[in-house]
C-alpha cells in the first residue's frame, strides 16, 4: 500500500487545510472519503460531501445510478479537495478522479491537521 500511496501523491496537487476551508462558492468541494464511524468518532467538516474511499468510483461517475451530483458537476468545471484522517486514502481518491477527469487535490494532514489548525469541526 506504501508504494501505491506514495505514487498517487506523485501525481496529485496538495492544498492547505486553511486554504481548502477558504475555497468557497460552487466550483470547489470538501469530499471526505472517511468512514462513517470515522465522522461519528472524530467530528466532520461542515458542509463536505462523505463518500467512503471504496464508493468514489461509482459516486463519481456520472452515468451511474449512484452518482453523486454535488461531485459529478464539478468534472472538468471546478476542484475537488479531497480529505481522510490522514492523506494515505485522500491520495489514493484523488488520483483515482484525476484520472476520472477532476481537478482533485488532497488536503494537507488530512482531517487531524484540519483539527489542529482550529478549521471548523461538526460533531
Amino acid at each position: 500500500m506504501k508504494d501505491l500511496v506514495a505514487e498517487a501523491k506523485g501525481r496529485v496537487a496538495t492544498v492547505s487545510p486553511e486554504h481548502a476551508a477558504t475555497s468557497e462558492g460552487s466550483a470547489t468541494l470538501v469530499l471526505d472519503v472517511r468512514e462513517p464511524g470515522e465522522l461519528e468518532t472524530h467530528g466532520r467538516v461542515p458542509d463536505a460531501l462523505h463518500v467512503p474511499r471504496g464508493l468514489v468510483e461509482s459516486r463519481a461517475d456520472a452515468t451511474a445510478q449512484t452518482a453523486e451530483t454535488r461531485l459529478t458537476d464539478l468534472r472538468d468545471t471546478g476542484c475537488v479537495h479531497v480529505l481522510c484522517g490522514s492523506g494515505a486514502r485522500a491520495a489514493l481518491a484523488a488520483d483515482t478522479l484525476r484520472a476520472m477527469g477532476y481537478q482533485a487535490r488532497v488536503i494537507e494532514g488530512g482531517f487531524e491537521a484540519w483539527k489542529a489548525k482550529g478549521l471548523p469541526v461538526e460533531t
